[in-house]
């Protein structure tokens, strides 16, 4: 797709100094931080919430509403971003996350919180594809990587903090400051951006917003996050409901890529996918996110069943993860800034992620917690090698004007790579376990709901041999679903092989100081 003037305009009018930047990153943090940090803090409350509200058997809803609304609301914020203007589209979004959050500090029972609930994730959704699209138009790609990088380094935070800070305000206040803690934050994220972005273009507000489409990606996004969260647990993966579901999927999804074609203003540009940089990072954001979140989500499983460390614990042993992605991240974002070149560091991601999640697989019950720690650093290095720069990658290859299309897609895929990593690979680590439990104990010893109960204080109770068969049980359904994650990791490497190196574009280059800048994604035909 050729540039415009439109683009060009965009690429040059919203130019901000470095201290313009650093200020306005202090309210994009803080946003990127809520809507991250959410479903973590949360997590640690569900069971207190289930005692004050009841409702034990909607209890799973007050997570799927929320990554139901916030996932099928990123694409559609990106392209309401290029409609009608980065800042107005992002305070939008401030101010509905707050509304949420407020209402669910509120709420009287379980219907009431998973309806506000996925109000809140509406707000989520528009939160990280706007910290993302903003920083893209603020910050030009050749300057980009070290700024990237500082968001970037926000989810490794999230993920290790977000519980900590959740079983610290239930136990010491209670479970309605997990929602009202977002409050003053998010007031303080709205009052920086609302004076730090006045320079971003406003949009015109003038387009005709595709209705169709965002009706057909919701519909064909709710069913497939759906079946990953009903599949294997509510429902059996062959029955009528799953089923009927996966159809649904096809159906609407095919409509909305026949709606896509034609439209004027697509919701989701399938023109984008035509980059060949852009389809993949788009497919290094879905499979970091799968083996990512896939596998660290089970972690825990090991610390505490097979390790004996508490729920705190197991949290707090997750640093070494934490700040290996930290520093990687920064650090690959200054590299980036400073060099101009990236394409290494994909590579470099995967091939770490890949041997990381490989050397999880190798874990047995004598593995120790140092041991497991150096495990840790490698997984966490990859991490922060492929965070950040997939998303570079994919807004470098879109048309400015689309930005904010290409970061939701970017980002929708590394949530729905998650999303179907933790379902997936929680079937395989259930399968695994019992199997495991029968194979060595007897065809009775995965019976009576003992396996889907058992707790580690409960494991503590049991006789010597009892204990050693579920602890090898737990261990050989964690190999099992890391070796997974390092088969679907190493596809990633090939896939990052693949990645071509497009000069990263400047505001402000001058077309003579770089000869073979690419100002623009090239045509379709010269990426494929």
């Amino acid at each position: 797709m050729a540039p415009t003037a439109a683009d060009s305009a965009q690429g040059t009018d919203a130019r901000f100094s470095h201290r313009e930047i650093m200020v306005a990153m202090s309210g994009l943090v803080i946003a990127m931080l809520l809507a991250m940090l959410d479903n973590m803090i949360v997590a640690p409350a569900l069971p207190t919430i289930v005692g004050d509200l009841g409702g034990l058997n909607h209890l799973a809803w007050v997570t799927t509403g929320y990554i139901l609304a916030s996932t099928a609301a990123t694409p559609i914020w990106g392209k309401l971003g290029d409609l009608f203007g980065r800042r107005s589209t992002f305070i939008a979004s401030i101010v509905i996350f707050l509304l949420g959050s407020a209402l669910c500090g509120m709420s009287q029972n379980m219907g009431e919180l998973i309806g506000f609930r996925a109000l809140q994730g509406l707000g989520a959704g528009g939160l990280m594809v706007g910290v993302m699209a903003v920083l893209g138009e603020m910050v030009p790609p050749r300057d980009r990587g070290k700024y990237q990088g500082v968001m970037m380094a926000v989810m490794p935070v999230a993920m290790i903090g977000g519980p900590l800070a959740g079983g610290f305000i239930t136990d010491n206040l209670s479970w309605r400051w997990a929602f009202y803690v977002n409050l003053p934050l998010g007031v303080v994220a709205l009052g920086v951006c609302w004076f730090t972005l006045a320079k971003l273009p406003r949009g015109t507000g003038r387009a005709r917003i595709d209705w169709t489409g965002a009706g057909l990606l919701t519909t064909w996004i709710t069913a497939l996050v759906l079946i990953t969260s009903w599949g294997g647990t509510q429902y059996d993966w062959a029955s009528a409901p799953i089923i009927g579901l996966a159809v649904l999927t096809i159906v609407a999804f095919l409509a909305f890529v026949a709606v896509e074609r034609r439209v004027d203003e697509p919701i989701m540009p399938l023109s984008v996918f035509r980059n060949r940089n852009f389809s993949l990072a788009g497919a290094l954001s879905f499979i970091s996110g799968f083996a990512m979140f896939g596998g660290v989500t089970f972690l825990p499983q090991f610390q505490q069943f097979v390790q004996g460390s508490s729920a705190t614990n197991s949290g707090l042993l997750l640093m070494p993860m934490m700040i290996a992605a930290m520093v990687f991240s920064v650090g690959g974002g200054a590299v980036i800034s400073k060099t101009g070149h990236y394409r290494a560091m994909p590579i470099i991601g995967s091939a770490l992620m890949a041997v990381g999640l490989g050397l999880f697989a190798t874990m047995g019950t004598d593995t120790s917690r140092g041991t497991t720690s150096l495990y840790m650093v490698v997984l966490g290095a990859g991490m922060g090698c492929l965070m950040q720069t997939t998303m570079l990658i994919a807004q470098n290859s879109s048309p400015v004007r689309d930005i904010g299309a290409a970061t939701g897609a970017a980002t929708f895929l590394r949530n729905m790579g998650g999303s179907l990593g933790v379902s997936l690979l929680g079937a395989i680590y259930t399968t695994t376990l019992t199997h495991s439990m029968t194979t060595h104990g007897g065809a009775g010893a995965a019976s009576g709901g003992a396996v889907s109960q058992m707790t580690p204080e409960a494991l503590k109770a049991l006789p010597e041999a009892a204990r050693a068969l579920f602890q090898r049980a737990v261990t050989d359904g964690i190999d099992a679903i890391f070796t997974w994650g390092a088969v679907i990791a190493a596809i990633g490497l090939v896939i990052s092989l693949f990645i071509r190196h497009v000069p990263l574009r400047g505001f402000s280059k001058p077309a003579a100081a770089e000869p073979a800048r690419d100002p623009e994604p090239t045509p379709a035909p010269a990426q494929s």
